[in-house]
């Protein structure tokens, strides 16, 4: 007897999801593995990015260098990570896990990156992956922002990541592998109003990093960029008592409906693209990528949309 289509439909969907959520799983697994003592150095660790991307590492095995601002945010990230570590793991002849390196990073600083290159460099001798993380954000009418703040932004988003990348490249010519990743906006391929700043920093290290993959191609190694929406700025609470393991499946697909990208969903994509190598991603919902096509292919209707909106903004504002 024939299943009628309104439960043959919702069985089909459920069982996708449940054979895409267990692919993930698998690919999570096994680029994990991929890290396994491999240099790993971080920017920005301590930022909600930055603290889930080193428990992933971490946990796969890698070698970390953590870059921050601040030395009590770095410690404890620190004692978090070797805390929450299987004692059992710490084997002095076969490692597991390794206890995390910290280095001082600071990108307003543009005096310091010399000795910052040497002092991330001479934790291993060698770097393995860089991941290119931190970022300053800014919203305000270009009129309001000052050549100071505009200083500042390319300095955080622009010049420090370049400047480090220059640094450690040569250690991966030498060895003929690397990977270096960035993670961009997607405001590096798109640029909305009030973001002119910031805007113009994420456009300026993106076109840096695509001129450095084809320059470092020859030599073995990898340059990946990351472009997402923007990054929500807590993870959801977890539900209360012991959660039954069929709600794995439903918890994945509410997951993806968020609006934005969770600190979690990023990092394992960056771990991800660690392990498949590849070029550029873009994390973002429907209508950002159609923008993104549109700024192509129909650039004067995108335009017209965007002043419209700012103009909307504009008289919002004088309204309130």
């Amino acid at each position: 007897m024939a299943l009628p289509s309104v439960v043959v439909l919702p069985l089909l969907i459920v069982v996708a999801a449940g054979v895409y959520y267990i692919y993930n799983e698998v690919i999570h697994f096994m680029s994990q593995s991929i890290v396994r003592n491999k240099v790993v150095v971080i920017t920005d660790a301590v930022s909600g990015l930055g603290t889930e991307c080193a428990h992933l590492f971490h946990k796969g095995g890698a070698r970390l260098i953590l870059c921050g601002n601040t030395w009590d945010k770095l410690e404890s990230l620190y004692d978090q990570l070797t805390n929450d570590s299987d004692p059992s793991q710490y084997n002095p002849v076969s490692p597991q896990t390794f206890a995390p390196k910290l280095v001082i990073v600071d990108f307003s600083d543009m005096d310091s990156m010399e000795d910052v290159v040497s002092e991330v460099v001479d934790c291993y001798g060698c770097v393995d992956v860089l991941i290119s993380n931190s970022s300053m954000k800014l919203k305000a009418p270009v009129q309001s922002v000052s050549l100071e703040m505009d200083r500042n932004i390319m300095d955080m988003n622009y010049f420090g990541p370049s400047t480090l990348a220059k640094g450690i490249i040569p250690t991966m010519i030498s060895r003929r592998s690397g990977h270096i990743v960035l993670v961009n906006s997607i405001q590096g391929r798109l640029a909305v109003p009030f973001r002119s700043s910031y805007a113009a920093s994420k456009h300026a290290v993106q076109a840096f990093f695509d001129c450095l993959r084809a320059e470092v191609k020859e030599y073995g190694i990898e340059v990946s960029t990351i472009s997402h929406t923007f990054i929500n700025a807590s993870e959801p609470p977890p539900e209360e008592g012991p959660a039954p393991k069929t709600n794995a499946v439903a918890a994945f697909i509410r997951s993806q409906l968020v609006h934005g990208v969770s600190p979690s969903v990023l990092a394992n994509e960056i771990i991800q693209t660690v392990n498949r190598k590849r070029k550029e991603v873009v994390l973002a919902h429907p209508i950002p990528r159609v923008a993104l096509y549109l700024r192509s292919l129909f650039p004067s209707f995108l335009f017209a949309v965007l002043a419209a909106g700012a103009k909307d903004s504009v008289l919002n504002e004088q309204m309130q």
